[in-house]
């Protein structure tokens, strides 16, 4: 029995490394518990239950101390999410009523709305407020760009 628990431990570590959710991790040390229990006690019930019983209790017991441990921000803005604040130039003029409209930050071009619904012409730099599905929402950065 102590192989099918080291084979569990194994599988729970990969899914881990695939999740990085820092959940799967405790289930499987309960299987490395579980598999040394193994060695001293057949019966497999008993085995289940340390398996359940210690993954469960490294589970609760370990949570509120990583959460104490990792800083509140620890999230770093990637992707998409990662162009607000930025700064670009209208490529294509933006107008609302038609909903088109493109913008160039930081070399990549995207589809852009304007923030308050107004047209920004091209050329314009603006500055990137938000991101609505795979557009950019932008105000213009000088109100002297506007016309």
């Amino acid at each position: 029995m102590w192989k099918l628990w080291l084979i569990l431990s194994g599988i729970f570590l990969i899914i881990e490394i695939i999740n990085l959710g820092f959940f799967m991790f405790w289930f499987s040390i309960g299987a490395l518990i579980a598999m040394i229990v193994s060695l001293f006690i057949d019966n497999t019930i008993i085995q289940v239950i340390v398996f359940l019983i210690s993954s469960t209790v490294l589970l609760f017991v370990t949570k509120p101390l990583a959460n104490k441990i990792l800083p509140k921000e620890s999230l770093i803005k990637t992707n998409s999410f990662a162009m607000e604040g930025k700064i670009g130039k209208v490529t294509v003029p933006i107008e609302p009523i038609e909903a088109k409209g493109q913008v160039k930050v930081n070399g990549e071009t995207w589809s852009a709305k304007s923030y308050n619904n107004e047209f920004i012409p091209k050329d314009s730099e603006i500055i990137v407020e938000k991101i609505d599905g795979v557009k950019l929402i932008v105000k213009p950065i000088s109100s002297s760009n506007n016309q």
